[in-house]
């Protein structure tokens, strides 16, 4: 009969598994030497996750924020505004910095035909695209395609994320992330005929 899994030690290996993939990156992950880093032996990460993907997935899982949660309390487009360019800022810095730096790379795995990723990235951004085009329905009804705005959104905040861990410039892509928010939320023109 297999021995139970301690829930602590598995939330702990989880949170080294995300700080792991942050710095060494996941192009070369192995299981021997993440397994020297957080203190165990490969044996026992199957034991605890069956397999590096599905470990990965579950690492990954426990770093996603609630995000219909985050826009509840947002009331009008200046205040997803302000959200959105707060999150922006917030997700390169401190304990975030590890999980965006593993999702986007998440993300450029799964495009790969056959990646064992691709659900998990998929529901990634849908869940991003849903939340956002929800909060656009009830803020912003005078949008005429939400969803496509949500879109843009998210995939340009993506872009700009990757490209400020990959140049290291902030101040170049945190205005670049303000003009992109800004100018996508901008209060709708009327034209009068």
């Amino acid at each position: 009969m297999p021995r139970p899994l301690d829930q602590a030690r598995r939330a702990e290996l989880l949170s080294g598994v995300i700080a792991y993939i942050g710095d060494h990156g996941l192009t070369e992950l192995s299981l021997r030497p993440l397994a020297d880093y957080l203190g165990t032996s490969s044996r026992m990460l199957i034991h605890y996750f069956g397999t590096k993907e599905q470990m990965l997935v579950a690492a990954l899982e426990t770093q996603r924020p609630d995000i219909p949660a985050m826009f509840a309390d947002v009331s009008d487009l200046a205040a997803l505004r302000r959200r959105l360019i707060e999150s922006f800022r917030v997700n390169t810095t401190g304990d975030w910095l590890h999980s965006t730096r593993v999702l986007l790379q998440v993300l450029g795995v799964a495009a790969v035909p056959g990646s064992p990723f691709r659900a998990y990235a998929e529901d990634t951004v849908h869940v991003l695209v849903d939340a956002l085009t929800e909060v656009l329905r009830r803020t912003a009804p005078e949008l005429t395609d939400p969803e496509s705005t949500a879109t843009v959104l998210v995939s340009g905040i993506r872009g700009l994320l990757q490209d400020r861990l990959v140049t290291g410039d902030n101040t170049r892509v945190s205005k670049a992330a303000r003009l992109l928010i800004t100018r996508t939320l901008e209060a709708p023109r009327t034209t009068d005929g």
